[in-house]
């Protein structure tokens, strides 16, 4: 049964997402603290809710694909019922805790999370296979909850700058899972990139948004988020290397394109550089 509940609540992504809550948390207090343990519980209960609830909205769709057909409700391994009792609670709890930890204004945002998620970008998915760019926005919200958490205001240009940021790596990362399984959504009934684009122009796409990933992270040392000279250079370095690994994608008439090893890079990308920063906080 905890096998079967971790699969629900997708705790290898929804532990990123908590991670970018602490990360927020940390930037606006200066340090870690132990206040941050309720706000970034309280955001890993609700967003394993959000993707419980996800699960459940697309059980017909999940049952056709191949890499989704073995979860636990298009098996029938866990009651649906069931299910829905237990997301609710989660999302009830979450919320709870974000509002006796944080506030209202981080409870709030929380559940702007989810409701983009789960409102928005869901239902987007199956009518534009562009649904990537408004779902980017869900990436930038964790960490402002964190930014709220620990005492900072959302008009601050720090955490707008850090928002943005992960915005524009989401639509890499959204991007290149749709590349990887765009044959399984048109068998699906979901719209793909791959049936607009031909490859070549799908891997200059994919440059291109990882190349305006690589800029907006090079706000950070450039608007001050980081103080020491190390961690400017080390995410200047990481951004270069990004650039150059992807740059074969841009100029390579090859019609090799290993998606899976560039969605492993710039999620390899992303978590360098939230180390940085926080070994710049802490």
């Amino acid at each position: 049964m905890i096998k079967i509940l971790l699969e629900l609540n997708k705790v290898k992504i929804v532990s990123a997402v908590t991670l970018s809550t602490l990360l927020g948390y940390v930037m606006a207090y200066g340090s870690f603290s132990t206040g941050a343990i309720i706000p970034v519980l309280g955001i890993f209960i609700l967003a394993g809710g959000s993707a419980m609830l996800n699960q459940y909205q697309e059980i017909e769709i999940d049952r056709v694909m191949e890499r989704t057909k073995n979860r636990p409700l298009p098996t029938g391994k866990i009651n649906k019922n069931l299910v829905l009792f237990i997301l609710l609670a989660e999302i009830i709890t979450g919320s709870a805790l974000l509002y006796y930890s944080s506030g209202f204004l981080a409870m709030q945002l929380g559940l702007l999370a989810l409701l983009w998620y789960n409102g928005i970008y869901t239902n987007l998915k199956k009518k534009t296979p562009f649904a990537v760019i408004p779902g980017a926005f869900i990436g930038a919200i964790p960490p402002a909850v964190g930014w709220v958490a620990g005492g900072g205001m959302l008009s601050d240009p720090s955490i707008i700058v850090i928002g943005f940021f992960f915005f524009m790596w989401q639509i890499p990362h959204f991007w290149l899972l749709a590349l990887m399984h765009g044959e399984e959504y048109t068998k699906a009934g979901l719209p793909s990139v791959t049936e607009i684009y031909d490859t070549n122009q799908l891997k200059k796409i994919t440059f291109i948004w990882t190349l305006a990933t690589a800029i907006s992270a090079m706000f950070i040392p450039v608007f001050g988020l980081v103080d020491s000279t190390l961690q400017k250079v080390i995410i200047s370095i990481l951004n270069v290397s990004l650039i150059f690994l992807f740059l074969k994608l841009y100029t390579s008439s090859k019609p090799e394109f290993n998606i899976k090893k560039y969605f492993i890079t710039i999620n390899v990308f992303l978590l360098f550089v939230m180390i940085a920063i926080f070994v710049d906080n802490i």
